[in-house]
């Protein structure tokens, strides 16, 4: 094989690699691009075009998270990583640690950690590399790699997410909220989530979302029923896997995505719900609507005045 094609072959490991490290495709899309054009002008041959390539497109989502972990210090609101909805790189033998580690709630947990110790944890704890070549991806010693991991690990280990592991449970509780949404039944929905459940929304500053989460089966339950009104003609709600787990893409009467929405599902109940709104994390799943358009409509709709921030649009910050 030629080098594009070489490349091309590994291009969906690398996208998982930069994609869990930076919690961002759009960043991870330019990591893996940038990854590309240093090897297409570099004149090393490597014993390992895959420990290679790994190791470069390591190196720059680490310089990446870096900086945007100072954006991210000021972002408006609760801060999700950009939902990814079809995930490229499929290993049947990882399945289980690739699906966990691209969670919503696994990628907040990785937020802890040092950019250092997320690079780490990921090639070694998600896709199983050795410390040499974790080593030099990361341009420490095998026994400083192997501190990092150590402390990685315990970190994640903390607070790490459990999740149902009956697929297909999984999926039929998402089809019963998707229905529960669709017909604004409060009752049904209700059954359906946890007691200490929370729903958490990312506008960004540049869509409609609460400032604090909602906690609680009753005020989630409440919550969701208000948002239903807009399901009446003004979007459409389908399900959908979203990092990996349940997950609800709404969508305009025009099919232009207005939020995604992640649910974290144990014991036969939703145990959080997360919702990303913000445009600039949606732009890379099609076109996206305008959120406050949308609410003015059905506030309208109700004989009520609705006032958008002044900078609404302007305030959300990319990170």
């Amino acid at each position: 094989m030629n080098r594009s094609e070489e490349f091309t072959a590994l291009r969906p490991l690398l996208f998982a690699i930069a994609y869990r490290i930076l919690g961002s495709v759009s960043e991870a899309e330019d990591a893996v691009q940038e990854t590309w054009l240093r090897f297409a002008s570099s004149d090393t041959e490597p014993t390992s075009v895959k420990s290679f390539l790994s190791a470069v497109v390591t190196r720059i989502s680490i310089d990446v998270l870096r900086s945007a972990r100072v954006r991210r210090e000021s972002y408006v609101g609760p801060w999700f990583p950009e939902p990814l909805l079809t995930d490229p790189y499929d290993d049947p033998e990882r399945s289980a640690e690739l699906a966990d580690s691209v969670s919503m709630a696994a990628l907040l947990l990785l937020e802890r950690l040092s950019p250092l110790e997320r690079a780490v944890f990921v090639l070694r704890e998600v896709f199983a590399f050795d410390f040499p070549e974790i080593a030099a991806a990361v341009e420490r010693s095998e026994a400083a790699c192997r501190q990092l991991a150590v402390r990685a690990r315990k970190h994640m280990a903390e607070g790490r997410p459990r999740f149902e592991a009956d697929r297909r449970a999984r999926e039929e509780l998402a089809a019963r909220f998707v229905e529960a949404l669709t017909d604004g039944h409060l009752d049904g929905l209700e059954e359906l989530l946890a007691a200490d459940v929370a729903a958490v929304a990312d506008g960004g500053g540049k869509g409609p979302a609460l400032t604090r989460p909602v906690v609680g089966a009753a005020k989630v339950a409440r919550l969701i029923g208000a948002f239903a009104a807009m399901v009446d003609g003004t979007v459409s709600v389908e399900a959908r896997e979203v990092n990996h787990q349940p997950g609800v893409l709404v969508a305009d009467a025009d099919g232009a995505i207005v939020a995604v929405m992640a649910l974290d599902v144990l014991d036969g109940r939703v145990q959080a719900i997360r919702t990303v709104i913000n445009p600039d994390k949606l732009e890379h799943l099609g076109p996206v609507a305008d959120a406050w358009r949308l609410r003015d409509q059905v506030m309208a709709r109700r004989g009520v005045s609705a006032r958008r921030p002044p900078d609404a649009g302007d305030r959300g910050r990319r990170g």
